[in-house]
């Protein structure tokens, strides 16, 4: 299994990239958003992937985060979502927009990526709801950050370079923090990480302290 490559871009598609790792080169398959944000051709940059195994194919994915990774694999395992339409999830929404759309039950948002029913977005939430808290936790950890220098021999070492900062949400371990106190507290993983991503989602730069008590209040009882 190719979990995760690192090397030199070479040309960029519309759906894909090839990225030469010495002297090998791989053929990426990505959402038009991971694609944006990835450099040029020439420029280093380093993945997250997925292979997927057929008996007539082998196709590599590729995701900037672990947890966007995750959550391809999580679609995946819904009927009626393939690779095609996995990607078009992320590349709409991206892996924050997903878990926040799932955790909310927010059928809509996932029905907006190009090329997915109301039937099947529906089946997406219903099917993952209770999957979210556990990829919110995983956090967004860029690949690039720890990436190894790539030599080639015709020019200088070059560092991987991580693609563009997404928008601003709240961190990782703030989100996390504030599930595993919701849970501590007795609410259940779904309603917890529903309301942890509305929280997160109306204010972008709440720490933990100041998710938890905004989850609180969406929790609390109405009347």
């Amino acid at each position: 299994m190719i979990g995760r490559i690192a090397g030199r871009i070479e040309y960029k598609a519309e759906d894909h990239l090839l990225i030469d790792v010495r002297g090998v080169g791989y053929v990426v398959h990505c959402s038009d958003r991971t694609l944006a944000g990835l450099p040029g051709p020439g420029e280093a940059a380093a993945l997250w992937t997925d292979l997927l195994v057929r008996e007539d194919l082998l196709q590599l994915f590729g995701f900037p985060t672990l947890a966007e990774k995750e959550w391809h694999r999580l679609l995946m395992s819904v009927q009626g979502v393939g690779a095609k339409a996995s990607l078009a999830i992320l590349g709409a929404l991206g892996a924050d927009g997903v878990s926040r759309a799932v955790a909310l039950g927010d059928w809509t948002a996932i029905k907006a990526a190009r090329g997915i029913g109301p039937k099947t977005a529906q089946r997406v939430v219903n099917e993952l709801k209770d999957k979210a808290p556990m990829v919110m936790a995983m956090g967004q950890r860029r690949v690039a950050a720890d990436a190894p220098v790539i030599e080639d021999v015709t020019a200088g070492p070059v560092q991987a370079v991580s693609p563009a900062a997404p928008a601003p949400v709240p961190s990782a371990s703030a989100q996390s923090e504030a599930l595993s106190a919701l849970g501590n507290l007795g609410y259940g993983p779904g309603e917890a990480a529903g309301a942890v991503a509305q929280a997160a989602g109306e204010a972008p730069e709440a720490d933990t302290t100041a998710l938890i008590r905004a989850a609180l209040r969406l929790l609390a009882p109405k009347g």
